[in-house]
């Protein structure tokens, strides 16, 4: 299955948080809005958001505000 442009921008933008370790609450809400612009979460946008998600969970990617 290829990715879809949302989540291919979806990954950028995961990538630079990875990067600083740290996301901002803008940066995060720009994520959900790409997930679910086009009104379906594929499978994986899904994995995407788990693994950020989960990142932020173990705080290796801290949330600024």
């Amino acid at each position: 299955m290829n990715a879809s442009k949302s989540s291919i921008e979806m990954r950028k933008l995961i990538d630079k948080a990875i990067e600083n370790h740290e996301i901002t609450r803008r940066e995060y809400d720009l994520i959900l809005h790409k997930a679910s612009e086009d009104s379906v979460i594929d499978p994986h946008e899904q994995a995407l958001l788990s693994q950020l998600n989960d990142m932020i969970e173990d705080k290796s990617i801290k949330m600024k505000p």
